[in-house]
């Protein structure tokens, strides 16, 4: 049966989670960042070549160490959404939300009705059919999340129409996309970044909604914790093991 989402039900608390983006076809990478106290895992398959086996290994290795997985898709490929939900991923992250019509579509694609449209299955998220299919429909409505990735100037100039109709579960922004779509990219210190993030943030506070930042230092991550975030995405796994490589050769030599 479908899991409960221990990360959905923290934020409905105030209490904080903290996830890692995972690029990584590797079930081990889930289970460190399990066991690296992380809260959920965010199975990137916009950026890799992460394919069908490798997920659903990597869905599980998180299901048995209690991390929250969730899959970010290619921009509408919501058929790699579909699977994912079928194989146990506990939400969705929808990348370049740019209007309202984005969520409606994405809503109509990720849940059943009343909600959506999502097309039925009995895959392993329902035990394969064991379970009651009525009552699966309900707990997947209830359960999974629906993450809007912002990551264009026109998606931060319409953030509060994107959330005034609701569906949305969290925000997550995306810096280096949102850099470029302001014409300097990779600068994420640019003052219009830095503007366009603390724009989300407020439309979040303002809707109700759960702001996730990202957050690689500790002074960003206190700056984002001073104005009450309670969501933070702290890198990807695999970046962090490169520069833990990196990092022990250079202390081993001196």
């Amino acid at each position: 049966m479908l899991r409960a989402n221990e990360v959905k039900r923290k934020l409905a608390r105030g209490d904080l989670v903290h996830g890692l983006f995972c690029t990584a076809p590797a079930p081990e990478f889930v289970e460190m960042i399990a066991h690296g106290g992380y809260d959920f895992v965010v199975l990137d398959t916009e950026h890799t070549l992460l394919g069908g086996r490798e997920l659903i290994h990597a869905i599980r290795a998180a299901e048995a160490c209690g991390l929250t997985p969730f899959v970010r898709i290619a921009k509408g490929d919501f058929a790699t959404g579909l699977r994912a939900l079928d194989a146990g991923a506990m939400g969705i992250v929808v990348p370049h939300v740019r209007s309202r019509a984005d969520v409606s579509a994405a809503i109509d694609a990720l849940y059943y009705a009343p909600l959506g449209k999502r097309s039925l299955g009995s895959g392993r998220s329902s035990g394969f059919g064991r379970y009651d299919p009525v009552e699966h429909l309900r707990r997947a409505n209830d359960e999974i999340m629906l993450v809007a990735l912002i990551e264009d100037a026109e998606g931060v100039a319409d953030i509060d129409r994107i959330l005034s109709g609701g569906g949305v579960d969290m925000v997550l922004p995306g810096p280096a996309d949102l850099s470029q779509s302001f014409g300097v990219p990779w600068q994420l210190g640019d003052v219009r970044v830095r503007d366009a993030l603390d724009r989300l943030r407020a439309a979040c506070a303002e809707h109700g909604v759960p702001y996730c930042a990202m957050a690689r230092t500790s002074q960003r991550y206190a700056q984002w914790r001073a104005a009450d975030v309670r969501a933070f995405v702290c890198g990807d796994a695999v970046d962090l093991a490169a520069a833990a490589l990196r990092r022990g050769l250079a202390e081993l030599r001196g």
